[in-house]
């Protein structure tokens, strides 16, 4: 009850218009000739593929900073707002980001909702891995219904993610059909020769195994060949323990594993104990855009991500 008086003030202490776009008496947006759709994002992964599919036609802004586990983001009133005001809004799906649907359901515009016609779900047609089987509880840690969410993280992936753009934006705005597509296909013809290049790079990589922080990588290993089978939480979202770091000593050592591989938001002093202790190397591997400086484009991002790799691996 507490939830939905304070979704009920936000929604009626915000004002509902701006420049070129209003609501009209009877609650349906009225858009001025020619003014860019308004697209939120729930990540600046996503919202960066917006702004490269969508170009000049939208105006996109996101909700989670690139500098914290997107688990856990606390939407603030302006997010509430943006979403108030937007023609579309993009989401990881699945059950990555429990915070979308409350953000949602405060902006009170059900089609933006999830299954909702301008809501985007960037993981339709993408193959996920790890899908549960069994019966899942508590005792197991955090895990996910669906599989592993991060599926971002393998960049052939975002291929089909362009593909999810550009549908939806083609039914929202048809007028502009023709400038979606010439975006996406040039987006997709510059990630082919992208891919190879990380392909090439990442080469000797393939065979080798890492240790990573949390099964947060695991479609970045896959993309790579590389194994990645234990992880410093002894189960999901549990920190690290002496006696879980015993045997990860005794595995990397036995392994030879030269990598662990964690992404900026989690505590190092664990990661760096263990790799001091089996000489291994500690690995910064982003899960956003613009998470660390000259990280600010898609493109930019992935070659960070495969050069550190790289190195770490040779």
């Amino acid at each position: 009850m507490l939830i939905k008086l304070r979704n009920l003030f936000l929604l009626v202490s915000f004002p509902m218009a701006v420049a070129g776009y209003f609501l009209a008496d009877s609650g349906k947006p009225v858009y001025a000739a020619g003014a860019p759709l308004k697209v939120v994002a729930s990540n600046t992964l996503f919202a960066d593929l917006m702004k490269k599919i969508g170009g000049d036609k939208v105006e996109v802004v996101y909700v989670a900073s690139p500098k914290f586990n997107s688990h856990f983001i606390q939407p603030k009133p302006s997010d509430v707002r943006n979403v108030t005001k937007a023609d579309l809004f993009v989401f990881a799906g699945l059950d990555l980001e429990a915070w979308v649907d409350p953000l949602l359901e405060a902006a009170g515009k059900p089609e933006l909702f999830r299954g909702g016609a301008k809501n985007v779900d960037m993981s339709q047609g993408i193959r996920l891995l790890k899908p549960p089987a069994g019966v899942l509880s508590r005792s197991m840690g955090d895990q996910h219904l669906f599989g592993n969410p991060h599926y971002v993280m393998n960049p052939a992936n975002a291929k089909i993610m362009a593909g999810n753009l550009l549908e939806k934006l083609k039914s929202t705005d048809p007028d502009n059909a023709d400038y979606y597509e010439k975006n996406e296909k040039t987006f997709v013809s510059q990630l082919d020769v992208r891919v190879l290049e990380w392909e090439a790079l990442c080469a000797h990589c393939a065979g080798q195994e890492i240790i990573s922080y949390h099964d947060d990588i695991e479609y970045f290993a896959d993309f790579l060949g590389v194994k990645d089978e234990q992880y410093l939480e002894p189960k999901p979202g549990i920190p690290p323990t002496p006696r879980h770091l015993e045997f990860l000593e005794n595995y990397a050592k036995e392994k030879k594993v030269k990598a662990i591989v964690m992404p900026t938001y989690f505590p190092k002093d664990a990661a760096n104990g263990l790799a001091r202790r089996v000489g291994a190397k500690v690995v910064t591997i982003c899960q956003n855009v613009g998470e660390v400086e000259g990280t600010g484009d898609f493109f930019d991002f992935f070659d960070y991500d495969f050069k550190q790799i790289s190195e770490a691996l040779k």
